[in-house]
């Protein structure tokens, strides 16, 4: 098979993952004319194509080198097995591999399905999960509905993947264990590619980088009075020194930083404690350290 000049990365063709894969790709800088209904999407202004296919077949793919990367959760990658390299955790399709039994089962623990038939889509980690808790358990592979199998007695309990928990309670399932914590993985093939491409892969790895620290970021910016300022550093949690800026005003400062979302709210009863007024947070569209 000759060589494809083009770096090519698989995605999934359609489900929860796939807008969100192309979202991050467009922040990062990728133009696209649509992809619905598309195999094969040549990127607008760059050397760079997507391979839209299913989820399950993505692993196989970059590991034979039929894509230089591809975009899937991790527990698609680690049931297939597949020899690749995982580059970045892309923090989104979070979700979790976990067993579930009926609430008149009696099953409290994996020990309890010793013997007993787990209907899943992911019949390699349940395998290796129940055998790690010394459970004999009989692994029977579902494609499909798995939650519903253990109503039309296919099997006594499930290994599935759960996001909220709404399909097991609606098909009078509880949650028991969970095997595996997932989320969306940048993946790359293990085998030799072309110098160019490996450049293209290195600044795709700052974009990414940059795109998911300011979703995890905020810009904010106060007033306080200038004898404040020492405090109000010691209390932001910023990524730098803040920017301090005069004002009208000789005795006040105008202060300017970056701080992780998830801090703010811890932090902002502090600011004003501290003096800091006319807080405003806002949203960072993208940032490169």
């Amino acid at each position: 098979m000759e060589p494809v000049n083009t770096l090519r990365i698989a995605i999934q063709k359609s489900g929860r993952l796939t807008e969100k894969t192309i979202t991050l790709l467009e922040n990062i800088g990728l133009k696209f004319d649509g992809y619905k209904n598309r195999l094969l999407i040549k990127a607008l202004n760059y050397d760079v194509e997507l391979l839209l296919i299913r989820d399950d077949d993505i692993p196989e793919y970059v590991q034979d080198g039929i894509c230089d990367l591809g975009v899937v959760g991790a527990n698609v990658t680690l049931e297939t097995e597949a020899d690749i390299s995982v580059l970045k955790d892309l923090d989104f399709g979070h979700c979790r591999l976990s067993f579930a039994a009926p609430k008149s089962s009696g099953i409290i623990t994996a020990k309890n399905l010793a013997g007993k038939r787990i209907a899943t889509s992911y019949p390699n980690l349940a395998r290796k999960y129940f055998e790690s808790k010394g459970a004999d358990a009989k692994i029977i592979k579902i494609s499909g509905a798995v939650e519903i199998t253990p109503r039309l007695d296919v099997a006594d309990a499930i290994c599935d993947l759960v996001s909220t928990g709404g399909t097991l309670k609606t098909n009078g399932l509880v949650e028991l264990e969970t095997i595996l914590e997932s989320q969306c993985q940048l993946i790359k093939t293990n085998r030799a590619i072309q110098p160019h491409k490996s450049e293209l892969i290195d600044k795709f790895l700052v974009r990414i980088e940059g795109q998911l620290q300011a979703e995890n970021s905020r810009y904010i910016m106060m007033n306080a009075p200038r004898e404040a300022l020492d405090e109000i550093t010691r209390i932001i949690p910023s990524l730098n020194s803040p920017t301090v800026l005069p004002l009208a005003d000789e005795s006040m400062i105008a202060i300017h930083t970056v701080i992780p979302t998830t801090k703010f709210w811890e932090v902002m009863e502090d600011l004003k404690s501290a003096g800091a007024t006319g807080i405003v947070m806002l949203p960072i569209q993208n940032m490169i350290n």
